[in-house]
């Protein structure tokens, strides 16, 4: 099969690799039907993520239809249409047992499709730990509407989770790319008093005041001063940064109001700076890491009510073979390109 592999920094390429086989009993072959580019693809690229393993096949967000399951498998069965989980988790270990299954302590645990074993910028890929990292797909949902539930998706709706929102809170989003976009969807069913967006690209700008009309937007120049001027206690109450450019951390902060939580939702590439003695007396609390992906379920039934949709986002579509033209667009943001579609093929 064709498998868009991790080479070398700076490289990726199209290979022939054999078609995936059931390893262990946990295992299930889905056969990728539609997937996507993430930034976090694009971080391995440029060499940011260590635990990157040359070799490996490219892709963490995808749906499929399961070929095959391994006889320990009980919750999907070969036919069903399921989302694939950017994380795989045991269920069974202590961080698993408390809702924290991005520190799964199971070899596989984690994010390893895409990253430490092979994952599905393919035509086939092999989910260990199938019970807990497939989720079937409603009817009455098309493939589009549930490709970013196992990854960007779960990740808004994590972070959103987490901090705390409530009616009355000014809640100030950094960065309105696709993550930020999930995260904005996810804020929304919390129906916070006022949601402030900070974006610098036009694109984008137009992108959330066109879908997202009551949402206010404003550029980074601008974003503390109107954060002041529109919130009640010196800041906002809930930030969510979600950029993760060079100024981006600072800036999160600084907008925080008093006793506010500041939810780091952003891959930087480089270390940050936490400056104690800037901040000291603000109080803040701070929540960060990778998203613990154990919501898609829920996610699926809110997509199914109609209350998530993430459509809007895919601005390109591309088949399989054509995936080197997709990565140009996607990486360089190119013809107002939000979220590019890969549409699965045997070749």
């Amino acid at each position: 099969m064709f498998a868009y592999t991790y080479i070398e920094k700076g490289n990726f390429a199209m290979t022939d690799k054999p078609k995936p086989q059931l390893i262990d009993d946990n295992d299930a072959i889905v056969r990728v039907t539609l997937g996507s580019i993430c930034t976090s693809d694009l971080h391995i690229k440029h060499g940011s993520v260590p635990r990157a393993v040359p070799g490996i096949t490219i892709g963490h967000e995808m749906v499929g239809i399961v070929e095959s399951i391994g006889k320990a498998v009980t919750k999907v069965k070969p036919g069903d249409r399921v989302t694939v989980n950017v994380e795989t988790f045991c269920g069974e270990c202590f961080f698993c047992k408390h809702g924290y299954v991005n520190n799964c302590t199971d070899p596989d645990g984690g994010w390893a499709l895409g990253c430490r074993i092979d994952g599905g910028q393919a035509e086939f890929v092999r989910v260990p730990h199938a019970d807990q990292g497939l989720n079937r797909i409603p009817d009455t949902v098309t493939d589009e509407q549930a490709l970013f539930v196992g990854d960007i998706l779960a990740t808004g709706f994590w972070a959103a989770r987490i901090s705390d929102i409530t009616p009355e809170d000014t809640v100030l989003i950094i960065g309105a790319g696709p993550t930020g976009i999930c995260t904005l969807l996810c804020v929304m069913l919390k129906h916070p008093k006022r949601i402030v967006v900070c974006e610098k690209s036009p694109e984008r700008i137009d992108f959330v005041k066109k879908h997202y009309p009551d949402v206010s937007v404003v550029q980074p120049s601008e974003c503390k001063d109107f954060i002041m001027r529109c919130s009640e206690h010196g800041g906002a109450d809930v930030v969510i940064e979600v950029a993760g450019a060079d100024d981006t951390f600072r800036m999160a902060w600084e907008c925080a109001r008093p006793n506010a939580t500041v939810t780091i939702v952003a891959m930087y590439d480089k270390p940050q700076i936490l400056p104690l003695p800037d901040m000291y007396g603000k109080n803040l609390t701070f929540k960060t890491g990778g998203v613990d992906g154990c919501d898609c379920a829920e996610i699926l039934s809110l997509i199914k009510k109609g209350e998530i949709d993430t459509t809007p986002l895919i601005t390109h579509r591309y088949a399989l073979r054509e995936i080197e033209k997709a990565y140009h667009i996607f990486e360089n943001k190119l013809n107002g390109v939000i979220k590019v579609a890969i549409y699965g093929e045997r070749l």
